[in-house]
């Protein structure tokens, strides 16, 4: 074993988390497709937001490919600000294909990359607001 005769006074961690304008970025690229139903009073549905960095490239500085895309959505899913949002727009959507408003509602949020596009699917459940 050698002998270390300096050490140094720090230990130096790298982070890489999402940029806190990234979820509007992000967001603001998407293409959006929701799906839904009201059965009685219960609402199930799903957004996708569909996010094509290589369509983005000019709002971002990152290069636009899968690796970028993947490291994007391990990122999302665990970042609390995206989540939020991304909830938000869920329930918009839901609220506008539903035609009423909703209570009660769970959202699961899944990110994955495919190539260099971001895919976001939003699943909702929910209740019909007694009026």
């Amino acid at each position: 074993m050698a002998m270390a005769r300096r050490v140094s006074l720090f230990e130096r961690a790298v982070t890489v988390r999402l940029a806190p304008v990234a979820v509007e970025v992000l967001h603001g690229a998407a293409r959006v497709l929701t799906e839904g139903e009201l059965t009685g009073t219960a609402y199930a549905g799903s957004t996708m937001m569909t996010v094509d960095l290589v369509k983005a490239s000019a709002l971002i500085s990152d290069p636009p490919d899968m690796t970028t895309a993947q490291r994007v959505a391990v990122l999302y899913a665990a970042d609390e600000r995206c989540r939020v949002h991304a909830r938000i727009i869920a329930m918009r959507e839901a609220r506008r294909v539903a035609g009423c408003d909703l209570a009660s509602p769970t959202v699961d949020v899944e990110s994955t990359a495919k190539g260099p596009e971001l895919h976001l699917s939003l699943n909702v459940e929910a209740q019909r607001r007694n009026a």
